[in-house]
């Protein structure tokens, strides 16, 4: 009898278990190119021809998602902190659609719309210090005012660009988070209560690198 009941629990734990396994992934579904016309043309021609639609915790989706077909890789690697150093500073890396308002890393409040996806470090001041755990950040350009796909910004004209999308005075970051192996596209909620999408992104150079962004959730306070 004990021994039932041992096999009984181990079960329940088991399936218990794997259901909030289950509970902790989201659904990645696949979409057509990017048409929409507030999206400058440019910027829509230098996109993958298929994106990503991402459902985490809710019933409708919470993003759509799409890469470069080939993201410029950097003439040279970036500071050792950096996570991805094959990115140079301000390249662009994608486009990204809210459907409905939604938040940045900061916690800030971000319109529902599209948004270009820019590559930044960190600074590495005290202001700074404890933000997150490596400096590797996508900043939120409104896509209107974002034109060219290949342009490239100083620090301070990109922090003012991507300062229009919340309205503040600071920059609307999504935190890259350390890459692991490149798998098919993902979505997962890790125990930070940050939900990660994850993906492989195209180098201009021919390589394949893995990609993992938060899409939802805030910094550690």
């Amino acid at each position: 009898m004990r021994t039932r009941r041992a096999r009984f629990v181990s079960l329940a734990l088991l399936v218990s278990f794997s259901l909030l396994a289950a509970a902790q992934s989201g659904k990645v579904e696949t979409i057509s190119a990017l048409t929409d016309s507030s999206v400058p043309d440019a910027v829509r021609q230098s996109l993958d021809d298929k994106g990503y639609r991402l459902t985490l915790d809710g019933p409708k989706p919470e993003c759509e998602l799409w890469l470069r077909k080939s993201i410029p890789a950097a003439a040279k690697k970036g500071p050792e902190a950096a996570a991805y150093p094959q990115f140079s500073e301000s390249v662009m890396v994608g486009v990204i659609h809210f459907p409905e308002n939604a938040a940045d890393f900061r916690g800030h409040r971000v319109p529902a719309g599209f948004y270009t996806l820019r590559y930044e470090l960190m600074p590495d001041d005290g202001n700074h210090l404890g933000a997150a755990p490596n400096p590797d950040f996508l900043l939120l350009i409104p896509a209107s005012s974002d034109i060219d796909p290949n342009a490239s910004f100083k620090f301070q004209d990109l922090v003012s660009m991507s300062a229009k999308a919340s309205g503040t005075k600071h920059p609307s970051p999504l935190s890259l988070a350390p890459p692991d192996k490149a798998g098919p596209p993902a979505v997962k909620k890790d125990d930070q209560d940050h939900w990660i999408f994850s993906s492989a992104a195209k180098l201009s150079s021919g390589e394949e690198m893995p990609l993992f962004l938060i899409v939802k959730g805030t910094a550690q306070q």
